[in-house]
């Protein structure tokens, strides 16, 4: 395990906490907590079971739905600059074949798809996706096309809510992916890399299946959490191998399927970064900032706004952000609200269609103090010369 810091308190608190989660079966985790003037990191676990190679602070993680936030950020830059509007919808912006067949989405809007209000399946809850996606007829050497999961839920009736209602689905976020592409003339990832991954620096983060990984890290081996009810919904792929009775080995797999719904492997401390350039205005401009968080009732007593997330910890301060889940990676990018504390938390495990698990990045997060720790850790030394 690693520490860049070990002076305060609230340090040794944060890294116990995932030295916990660690010794409740999660492989590894690494986690990144930054302020204004600087960054600590935090790794606890190993990368792989077997060689017990110890997870560093440049392992890349798959951070599921975190990715959401990058394409929120490229969308809103296309509507500062003209090339998009909020109001424009799926039908007049992609060609027929592509949202042939999925209820409500030829009338979806650019901002309904962004605040999960616009009332279109999500195919990563079809049941024969998950088992091709992710369980039993997995084929880790496949990479899909980036309209691919769209073809599960090409039917004439829908499980969704109507439109207007929250019903988070990963179908808007792929359907703003192509929205991209097709408002930029440039492949989304292209976009997400321009606009963000290189003005930011941020050199450990990229979109498996659509890029060439970085020179400088590699992602952890990757494990998931085959419980009963994985078994049950996703069942086991025979290219992944036990572990134990409760994990699997599914590095051998990819996240092409996930794309701008998911498909993003990046670092704690690149993540950390870009949360604080998104918080401090520096990828969006005030208005564009004020849309993405116009919030509405979510779930669980979250609350939504146009690519993220604001949650209420028992303490009372709000926090923005997202939480990621893929096959193989739990992730959690979370900061402050008014406040100068950015926090990052990745595993190399997944829980996606698991129910209930020992323990994540998410349950690092929710179940614990962590954030506050973390909050407390910038107060008594965000001002210190970084080591």
């Amino acid at each position: 395990m690693e520490r860049s810091d070990n002076s305060a308190d609230s340090s040794r608190g944060i890294l116990g906490l995932i030295d916990d989660s660690v010794g409740a079966g999660v492989p590894g985790l690494s986690a990144a907590v930054c302020s204004s003037h600087r960054t600590w990191t935090f790794t606890s676990g190993v990368s792989d079971v077997h060689s017990r190679q110890p997870i560093e602070k440049t392992h890349l993680f798959g951070i599921g739905s975190i990715t959401k936030v990058f394409v929120a950020v490229v969308v809103l830059q296309l509507v500062e600059e003209g090339k998009l509007r909020l109001s424009d919808t799926v039908g007049a912006l992609l060609d027929p074949s592509v949202y042939r067949d999925i209820v409500d989405a030829e009338d979806a809007t650019v901002a309904r798809l962004l605040s999960h209000e616009a009332g279109i399946d999500s195919w990563e809850d079809d049941p024969t996706w998950i088992r091709s996606g992710r369980g039993i007829e997995t084929d880790p050497s496949h990479i899909w096309s980036k309209t691919e999961p769209l073809d599960y839920i090409r039917r004439s009736k829908k499980t969704a809510p109507e439109p207007g209602k929250w019903y988070y689905s990963n179908t808007n976020y792929t359907l703003l992916g192509l929205i991209i592409e097709k408002a930029a003339q440039s492949p989304a990832e292209v976009e997400i890399r321009r606009r963000i991954l290189t003005p930011l620096g941020l050199r450990h983060t990229y979109l498996e299946g659509f890029e060439r990984p970085p020179s400088e890290g590699s992602p952890p081996s990757r494990y998931h959490w085959a419980t009963d009810a994985f078994r049950e919904t996703a069942g086991v792929s025979p290219s992944f191998p036990a572990v134990s009775d409760r994990l699997i080995d599914c590095t051998s797999s990819n996240l092409s399927t996930e794309w701008t719904a998911g498909g993003i492997l990046s670092s704690a401390t690149d993540l950390v970064a870009f949360g604080a350039a998104l918080r401090d205005g520096k990828l969006l401009r005030p208005e564009s900032l004020a849309v993405m968080t116009e919030w509405r009732p979510a779930t669980n007593g979250e609350e939504m706004g146009h690519g993220l997330f604001r949650m209420k910890r028992p303490d009372g301060r709000r926090w923005l952000g997202h939480f990621g889940g893929v096959l193989g990676f739990t992730a959690a990018l979370w900061w402050e609200e008014g406040g100068d504390t950015v926090v990052s938390v990745l595993s190399n495990v997944g829980t996606m269609h698991a129910g209930n698990v020992p323990s994540s990045a998410g349950h690092v997060v929710v179940k614990s103090n962590l954030l506050e720790l973390a909050s407390e850790l910038t107060g008594a030394g965000g001002h210190a010369a970084p080591p």
